[in-house]
């Protein structure tokens, strides 16, 4: 079996590259081992937000009177949420599916492996081995959550985001250690539902990658919702010997001792590089990560890598990217480069983050001088209306040409409002441009030019 393209890896990198390269005429293949749509459809971004949704509903319903709604108490169905979840992953997947019928895509399921001479065999469930041959190889085999030695996975008590999804029950007591995207949106979940939630974060801030004043902004709206923090904190081991477990905590106190039932780690992702043929071909990898060129090219002829597995932000949207632009090098486009530089990231606790390009600390570092302007939802009447006031928009702007260089966002709905911060910075858009763009009012989106407006003294509603 020979093809144009075959991918190693279907999740939202490996089967939008296939369907892409599909749609530029090629013979395309997938192989996947597990389930069409990979982590982000099956266990990452799509069933975290269905979760994230019914701990949503259910804090609207706890809050119905504040609308002026009265209703009977409301009862969490913990079994219901994660069922929900697990339909709404089971329908992108068949969705999928669909789209490589419909792209006429072979669908090739088993474990995959790299061969010399453009070769990957497969391994099916059932032990039969096929080996198929293409022109070109994508390497699009993501990540898997990151394992700590002194944070050692059961499965039970110690559990990745996996099982974060599919507790048989809900815990009383939740220590979720790590606070970036995963840590903090588990943490909302189920806070949100009732678990007792403490966070321990070794970095001084909870999402450290955000901008300062966004990590702040979402400490007090946590610590508000009943959510303990931990900061500048470490956890040197775990006791799963009793019924529960002892996290020990080291902080700048000195160490404490927390009592929870279950333990998420959640301190990042590891690429699934090992055991792919990767050495066995002799394609270059470091710290983990397979090495390619501004068009995802190896080191071999032949070989290409997209996604988790290569350097730069494990994101969904960003491993589609990096496919779309492979597969139209491979058709002899003329493409450029992606600007990594202008990714947006989002994170979909309660509030929301959102952000991209530069931070105000990343701005300073670097020397560049700048005006800072910020607007908070407080002030707008469209969050006034619907009870959610916490957050704001924050623009950074050079202050001699006026280039928009980072946008930071917190609040409700905010994942939804940051593409128009990407798109105006991909049309390199001043901030005078920005303040004399209409925007809808009342609309959340009014922040955004408003928050333009704070940076050149010319702000309205503050």
């Amino acid at each position: 079996m020979k093809y144009d393209i075959l991918v190693l890896g279907s999740g939202p990198g490996g089967y939008v590259t296939a369907i892409r390269a599909s749609q530029l005429g090629k013979k395309v293949a997938i192989v996947e081992r597990e389930a069409l749509g990979g982590i982000c459809l099956n266990w990452g971004c799509i069933p975290t937000k269905a979760l994230l949704k019914s701990a949503n509903v259910f804090e609207y319903i706890e809050h119905a009177e504040d609308y002026g709604i009265k209703v009977n108490s409301p009862e969490v169905d913990f079994g219901g949420m994660v069922k929900r979840s697990r339909g709404v992953a089971d329908g992108m997947s068949k969705g999928v599916q669909f789209l490589m019928k419909k792209n006429k895509i072979d669908v090739i399921m088993g474990d995959g492996k790299l061969m010399a001479g453009r070769k990957v065999e497969v391994t099916a469930t059932d032990g039969s081995q096929q080996i198929v041959e293409a022109e070109h190889v994508i390497v699009a085999t993501g990540a898997r959550s990151r394992k700590l030695p002194n944070l050692p996975q059961d499965g039970k008590k110690v559990i990745g985001y996996r099982e974060a999804m599919t507790m048989a029950k809900q815990p009383k007591k939740l220590v979720v250690v790590g606070s970036g995207a995963i840590g903090v949106e588990f943490a909302y979940f189920y806070n949100a539902i009732g678990t007792d939630v403490t966070v321990v974060e070794y970095m001084p801030n909870i999402v450290p990658l955000e901008d300062t004043d966004v990590s702040k902004q979402l400490a007090r709206s946590f610590k508000k919702a009943g959510v303990n923090i931990m900061t500048s904190s470490e956890v040197t081991r775990v006791d799963t010997s009793g019924d529960g477990v002892k996290v020990h905590v080291k902080t700048k106190k000195g160490e404490e001792v927390l009592e929870a039932d279950v333990v998420l780690s959640a301190v990042g992702v590891v690429a699934n590089i090992e055991n792919i043929g990767l050495e066995e071909v002799g394609i270059a990898t470091d710290r983990g990560k397979v090495i390619v060129d501004d068009f995802y090219k190896t080191n071999i002829p032949g070989y290409y890598a997209i996604g988790d597995c290569v350097p730069g932000p494990s994101l969904a949207h960003v491993a589609s990217a990096e496919g779309i632009l492979c597969v139209e090098k491979i058709a002899g486009h003329n493409v450029e480069p992606i600007d990594y530089g202008n990714i947006p990231g989002c994170t979909y606790c309660f509030p929301e983050v959102a952000s991209v390009g530069k931070t105000e600390q990343a701005c300073k570092d670097e020397g560049i001088d700048i005006k800072i302007g910020t607007f908070p939802f407080s002030a707008s009447g469209k969050a006034s209306a619907a009870g959610h006031k916490d957050g704001f928009v924050k623009l950074i702007f050079d202050a001699k040409y006026g280039e928009l260089l980072g946008g930071h966002m917190i609040g409700a709905n905010v994942t939804e409002m940051i593409a128009e911060i990407v798109a105006m910075r991909k049309l390199e858009t001043t901030g005078h441009e920005i303040i004399k763009t209409i925007h809808p009012h009342p609309t959340l989106s009014e922040a955004v030019m408003e928050a333009a407006a704070a940076a050149y003294d010319e702000v309205i509603h503050l």
